[in-house]
């Protein structure tokens, strides 16, 4: 997985970018693996209960170590993951003041 990878669900209709990859991992959503955006899934899988909490669209997502974050860019009902650990929605930095 190389940074600018798009990727998108076998169960929703989440598609994210890879906007950073230091490792190799297996991304999923709703409980299933991405694939390519220009692959088409076999069948339409329904989302595992634990992984439907859903992606918002524009928002960043990282794993705890910082080592991967993908940018939604179709909202689905499909929450991203890494293997079983969810991905947390990455929080944007403050601007410093200008007074």
């Amino acid at each position: 997985m190389k940074p600018g990878a798009r990727l998108r669900s076998q169960c929703c209709e989440t598609e994210v970018i890879v906007v950073r990859a230091a490792r190799e991992a297996e991304v999923r959503c709703g409980g299933h693996p991405m694939i390519d955006l220009t692959a088409t899934p076999a069948d339409r899988l329904s989302p595992d209960l634990a992984f439907a909490e859903g992606a918002v669209l524009g928002k960043r997502y990282t794993d705890a170590a910082g080592t991967l974050e993908l940018l939604v860019t179709n909202a689905g009902s499909g929450s991203l993951s890494v293997g079983d650990t969810p991905l947390v929605q990455k929080s944007p930095k403050p601007l410093p003041s200008s007074d």
